[in-house]
């Protein structure tokens, strides 16, 4: 077995791979660029090559300088992680002629399937049924238009090294494929060195289902079973579980044999994935196919009980594959919810700043659930412009689909982060969603569900509730403990009294409470009540609660006269008063927000590349206004009305924050 590993890759999966490194007792060592010189990753390798400025270009994906790392460092393997270089044949070739094993496919094989142009060629000529689409290289923005009214909208421009959702837009008409066009050929370039791209037609209300492979240099294929990856947004996957709840057990295993006969055409060996899009009908049509580990590999390794990251070492080893398709078993139900630094509030547009508080819930392994949080970020780190946005993968497995539903509730419900938008109140809300919940979904889930964005959750009555029950005994338990601190009071909860008034979600609620040792019972006027009973003490921002039979995590913070709560999706300020406080309260006028219709504001932090309009421009509807990078993606910001621009307050090539002006209207 190898002795020394590097890992060409960063973050969460650098720490993903360093972790089983470890258990196979193999030395590891991390490369890092300037941003990352506190990562992690660097923190957790035995050793750690620096290899240059922040930017991608200059650093991870520069072939010379990861292979000048792996020369000082000695390492005999390299595993690529996902991303970055572990998709090009040029990186694999420099380490076979350097005498240097690669944990992922030959050469050949990285060239035949993990360009999209070339392996929906040879899946075309296996007979394997694909997308139409036109797969040669499209030269420029008016032949872009020309195939896409030939293949017919809507279509898909990809990029053809790409992955990750980078470099891929979907053009309903013409005007959006020369835009996309351009826009796709810039994130290509800037995040895989490679601008080419490829037009597909775009399938309508299809679902996203993976087949994971993995194969040896024997001759030996088998498949794990699928991965349903339906939820997603800009094209980037959010949610996945394993197995699909929409697959019978005869569509798995024509598309698993499928994926193998495929892999095995190529001469495919370490882990892979083959992508199908598939109909209402169970009809599946090959997308592509990663020559890599995927992001979304953990709900595999949950129902499975493979270490696929240990498997991909022990075939680059020359190792045999120990077990055979009928040794295969899927157990039980896993789900994985991607936790992005991207404000659902602001259409998910990426966040950047320091992470002040950073605590995943405790990771557990029973026979019962398991709890598993892949990271690679801490408390107190940085959250990088450079880099993909994705903090952390949460995953839950239970025997049952239901049961891993409700444990990752709780799990997010448990998340701390603060210090960065965030979508753990999308994650949230999406595992609550009754078209969710059922299986019945598609990549259009988010556009459909939510059309205008995500607002946050309202929750119903009951929660409503549930939630004025735990925060009326919580705010009776900082009475008290303010009146200790106070001094001024000897029977401390008999001054405090029972009755109070309980605000939320522009709902009010009077309650009593009767407080014992055990908890306390919160009565409403109407004749029912709750049993409230947990540990929390006034200052803990995390209140994990039993309210009736049922377990209720609140993340808490102070507001003046009661509490900010999250739970569920919902963030909602609570307000807990005596009913006298509760009387003068109604009669205050509420606060207007500030007009800034007539503004563009910046929605994220990122760089101005582009700005369309000039002042006095009469711009329309829908119309481009400027463009913004941010975590290697282009954001083309149009206007949401008709108007005359009087003031630019940025050019291209400015840095900008939230909320910044970049422009204003007559």
């Amino acid at each position: 077995m190898f002795k020394k590993i590097l890992i060409a890759n960063r973050g969460e999966i650098a720490c993903r791979v360093i972790k089983t490194a470890r258990k196979m007792g193999i030395s590891t060592v991390a490369i890092y660029s300037d941003a990352d010189a506190q990562a992690l990753h660097v923190e957790m390798a035995d050793e750690a090559i620096h290899i240059g400025p922040p930017p991608a270009n200059q650093s991870y994906i520069v072939i010379d300088k990861v292979m000048a790392a792996v020369k000082a460092s000695g390492a005999e393997t390299v595993h690529p992680g996902y991303g970055f270089l572990s998709e090009n044949s040029k990186f694999a070739e420099a380490l076979e002629a350097a005498g240097v094993a690669f944990v992922g496919p030959p050469v050949g094989a990285i060239e035949k399937m993990g360009d999209k142009i070339t392996s929906k060629k040879i899946a075309q000529e296996a007979g394997v049924s694909t997308v139409p689409g036109y797969m040669g290289l499209i030269e420029d923005a008016d032949e872009a238009v020309k195939i896409s009214n030939e293949v017919g909208y809507p279509v898909m421009l990809k990029a053809s090294a790409g992955g990750g959702g980078k470099g891929m837009r979907i053009a309903w008409n013409d005007d959006e494929a020369r835009e996309g066009f351009q826009s796709s050929k810039n994130e290509a370039a800037n995040s895989f060195g490679d601008d080419r791209i490829f037009i597909e037609k775009f399938v309508t209300q299809p679902r996203h289902i993976e087949i994971q492979v993995l194969c040896d240099a024997h001759g030996n294929g088998i498949y794990l079973g699928e991965r349903e990856c339906s939820i997603q947004r800009r094209n980037q996957k959010v949610v996945e579980e394993a197995p699909s709840p929409f697959l019978d057990e005869a569509t798995r295993k024509a598309m698993g044999e499928q994926a193998v006969a495929l892999a095995q055409a190529v001469g495919y060996t370490s882990a892979g994935t083959v992508e199908f899009i598939v109909d209402g009908d169970k009809n599946f049509f090959f997308l592509e196919m990663n020559t890599r580990l995927q992001v979304e590999h953990p709900v595999t390794e949950l129902i499975t009980g493979v270490d696929l990251v240990e498997q991909m070492i022990r075939v680059a080893n020359g190792e045999k594959l120990t077990m055979t398709q009928d040794d295969v078993k899927l157990t039980g139900w896993a789900i994985e919810n991607r936790l992005y630094a991207e404000d659902p509030y602001r259409g998910f547009l990426p966040s950047i700043g320091r992470l002040t508080r950073y605590r995943p819930p405790a990771e557990v392994t029973l026979d019962s659930h398991v709890v598993r949080n892949d990271t690679g970020v801490f408390e107190g780190g940085e959250i990088s412009m450079y880099y993909d946005p994705m903090i952390a993968k949460l995953c839950t497995w239970a025997p049952t689909r239901g049961e891993a539903i409700e444990r990752m509730r709780v799990a997010l419900d448990s998340f701390e982060v603060e210090g960065i938008g965030h979508n753990l109140p999308f994650l949230s809300a999406v595992m609550d969603h009754p078209k969710f919940v059922s299986g019945d979904i598609t990549t259009a889930f988010i556009a459909e569900e939510y059309p205008d964005g995500f607002n946050g959750v309202e929750l119903d009555e009951a929660e409503l509730r549930r939630i004025a029950a735990a925060t009326a005994a919580m705010h009776r338990v900082a009475e008290i403990r303010r009146a200790r601190v106070s001094g001024r009071m000897d029977n401390h909860e008999r001054k405090v009294g029972s009755d109070w008034n309980v605000t939320l979600q522009g709902q009010s609620f009077d309650v009593t409470i009767k407080a014992d040792p055990n908890g306390a019972t919160v009565a409403f006027e109407d004749g029912t009540s709750h049993r409230v009973s947990s540990d929390w003490t006034p200052g803990d921002q995390l209140a994990v609660m039993t309210v009736g039979d049922a377990p209720l995590v609140l993340k808490v913070g102070k507001i003046s006269g009661g509490f900010r709560i999250r739970t569920r999706g919902a963030d909602i300020r609570v307000h807990v008063r005596t009913p006298r406080q509760a009387e003068l309260a109604r009669l205050m006028p509420e606060k207007q927000a500030p007009d800034t219709s007539k503004m563009l504001l910046c929605p994220m932090p990122g760089l101005v590349v582009k700005v369309n309009v000039e002042v006095g421009e009469e711009v329309q509807e829908g119309q481009a206004l400027c463009t913004i990078e941010a975590m290697k993606m282009e954001n083309i910001l149009r206007a949401e009305r008709k108007g005359v621009v009087s003031k630019l307050n940025a050019a291209a090539g400015d840095s900008l924050a939230v909320d910044d002006v970049i422009m204003e209207f007559e």
